[in-house]
């Protein structure tokens, strides 16, 4: 679920990673393509988007955009407007329907697929004019949904334990719209259409979870591609009554415990401890999977950017350990949890004006290549100290060690690569492996070493 307001924040329950070895398989949970990493341009206009892709995720080898809801909602400057939509049609604040479509024309000519986070359980509160010019007011949306489409329960969710009340009822007061209805399935199935229309490749479906998994099967079905990608927001809470493994019946579904297992180890646990990273967590090839998204880097439930070093070293993890397909968050600086996107979303530069750009960090974006290269190359070579110094490698394709601690590591590393000199995309440095597999390298407090067989010479 998505934070909306200042009240509404939920406590996600701990999950913690128990062990076991993860399938070599390559994951699954992306649009088909070379690449499984996605982009999420949190709040990023499109204009700026078309841009990012071009400059940014395509020559860093990203194989999806993921963009903030394209449909009106209400006015205001704080990010959670997005998602109190009080219409279908494209014309929320971060462009109108042509800026959009130009965006996805200019992301895929780059090879880039676009995935469209999109708000499907509700409707805004309150009464106004939308982005759009749309008058509302709760329960009536002209031309889209009234009152008897949203009648089932005009309660807030209180009861996390309780099945009914937890996807009949209203999530922080939104208008809950009743997706048991065929008009209801009608109308969101016409909007995604519309957006398939315009070349959006899949979607992020938003509060799946106050959903029930059966209607969301149900308006895939009215698709005119029902196999079209789809990737669920469903957060796991132990001993809640949904459990997100439901909906993996219609898409994939986003892993909250693999970024809460990752604050823990990199947040002050031991990384020895991720050697088998993903026993108890849903299978690989159906789970999307992230470091932090908007919600958990605002709530405190995973590490976020003002984690430095940790919250680096993390994406270098992900994008190197072969499971689930990551999401990489990429939003701004804030202290104001509501506040909205920095110039109402236009980025003329990274690192500037707020705007964060975690895509393009360099130890970050460089782990995409990494990944895309090692493929589904299962894990071998696995070393550690028993706390904060790792090291693994990918088979014959690739090889990473990260040092969590403050003092150096000095280490020979034993690995599968063929000998030779390798880049280390980390630095920048030559390593040259020998005859054995082995090189030996410094690595500097909390720094990582990424060598693969994409990047032989630097």
């Amino acid at each position: 679920m998505a934070r909306r307001t200042l009240a509404a924040a939920f406590a996600l329950a701990a999950g913690a990673a128990a062990a076991l070895v993860v399938p070599s398989s390559g994951a699954e949970a992306a649009p088909p393509g070379d690449s499984d990493v996605t982009a999420v341009l949190f709040e990023w206009d499109f204009a700026s988007v078309a841009g990012a892709c071009t400059d940014q995720l395509a020559p860093a080898g990203y194989g999806s955009v993921q963009v903030s809801p394209p449909q009106e909602h209400i006015a205001g400057e704080q990010w959670w407007t997005s998602y109190q939509p009080v219409s279908h049609k494209i014309a929320g604040r971060l462009g109108d329907r042509d800026a959009f479509k130009s965006m996805v024309d200019t992301c895929h000519a780059a090879g880039v697929k676009v995935i469209a986070d999109s708000v499907i359980n509700h409707m805004a509160a309150g009464a106004g004019t939308g982005t759009g010019g749309t008058e509302y007011q709760k329960y009536e949306y002209p031309g889209l949904y009234s009152g008897a489409d949203m009648d089932d329960c005009r309660d807030e969710i209180t009861d996390y334990g309780d099945r009914a009340n937890v996807q009949n009822c209203e999530l922080v007061g939104l208008a809950d719209v009743d997706t048991g209805e065929d008009h209801v399935r009608t109308a969101i199935a016409a909007y995604l259409d519309d957006l398939r229309s315009l070349g959006v490749d899949g979607f992020r479906i938003d509060a799946s979870k106050h959903m029930p998994a059966e209607d969301l099967e149900a308006i895939k079905a009215e698709l005119s591609d029902p196999g079209v990608y789809w990737k669920h927001e469903a957060i796991h809470g132990a001993g809640e009554a949904v459990s997100p493994d439901e909906y993996l019946g219609s898409g994939d579904v986003q892993e909250f415990r693999y970024g809460r297992g990752l604050k823990d180890a990199f947040g002050g646990g031991n990384l020895a401890g991720l050697q088998n990273y993903g026993e108890g967590f849903m299978e690989s090839g159906k789970s999307a999977v992230f470091v932090a998204n908007h919600d958990t880097e605002r709530g405190g439930d995973t590490l976020s950017y003002k984690d430095g070093a940790s919250y680096t070293l993390a994406h270098v993890f992900m994008l190197a350990w072969p499971y689930g397909s990551p999401d990489v968050h990429s939003g701004y600086e804030f202290s104001d949890e509501d506040a909205g996107p920095p110039g109402g979303g236009s980025v003329s530069a990274c690192n500037s004006d707020g705007w964060s750009c975690q895509h393009a960090w360099p130890e970050i974006s460089s782990m995409v290549g990494f990944r895309n290269e090692a493929g589904d190359t299962a894990v071998s070579d696995w070393w550690d100290n028993g706390g904060g110094q790792i090291a693994f490698g990918r088979g014959d394709k690739a090889f990473v060690a990260i040092n969590h601690e403050e003092g150096e590591l000095d280490h020979t590393f034993q690995t599968s690569l063929a000998a030779g000199e390798y880049c280390d995309v980390q630095s920048g440095d030559p390593i040259t492996v020998d005859d054995s597999g082995q090189f030996t390298a410094t690595l500097g407090a909390h720094t990582a070493l990424a060598l693969h067989t994409g990047k032989r010479s630097c």
